[in-house]
């Protein structure tokens, strides 16, 4: 999983509230494709015109959007369905953060899974991060130091979870955070035997 330290560059105004995981991709999608090849499909219903051209009306079209790696939301994000392609899809789009006031639980915790991280701050605060990066200006967010910079303002704090935040920096998920303790569960695990083998006997080593 890639670590996620400081990232830069351009912060999506995509201010809607509710965004469930069906459009940010369709489920047809996920059974016929890889996740790495889900980029195209994201937001598909907004992103594309019937006749499959895209739409130059929706922000997330705008060239100079291209590659942002931020996406700024609105309340609910992520809710609906618990599908994890939900995020690939950001992922393959470009997304490495998403800014919003809340999200839906599943998606929520399928972001740290997979290497995003989901900034949780309140509305008023997101609307101005919007207004300053409409016209394409970076945004830098430190997860070291659990801030976000503008070009034209101070650093923003914002909160996060200190497991989940060690995960991130070190590009971990659940599984990985436990391993870098497979010395002291092997340890464990060679004690137990000798105090209680009777647990062990149709264990295998």
């Amino acid at each position: 999983m890639q670590p996620f330290t400081i990232v830069s560059g351009a912060a999506i105004p995509f201010m809607r509230a509710n965004v469930d995981t069906d459009v940010i991709v369709r489920i047809e999608r996920l059974t016929s494709l890889l996740k790495d090849q889900l980029g195209p499909f994201a937001f598909e219903s907004l992103r594309y015109l019937p006749d499959g051209s895209a739409d130059p009306a929706c922000i997330l079209n705008a060239e100079r959007f291209r590659h942002a790696p931020f996406l700024l939301a609105g309340d609910n994000f992520g809710c609906g369905s618990s599908r994890e392609g939900a995020v690939w899809a950001l992922m393959c789009l470009g997304i490495r953060a998403v800014i919003a006031p809340s999200y839906g639980d599943i998606f929520y915790a399928n972001c740290f899974q997979n290497g995003m991280l989901p900034i949780r701050l309140p509305l008023d605060r997101i609307e101005a991060l919007a207004a300053r990066c409409a016209d394409g200006s970076a945004l830098t967010v430190d997860l070291r130091t659990q801030t976000i910079q503008c070009s034209d303002g101070g650093p923003q704090p914002f909160a996060i979870d200190a497991t989940r935040r060690e995960a991130l920096l070190s590009g971990l998920d659940a599984i990985g955070l436990t391993l870098r303790d497979d010395a002291l569960i092997r340890a464990w695990q060679d004690k137990d035997r000798v105090q209680r083998a009777w647990a062990w006997n149709s264990v295998r080593a």
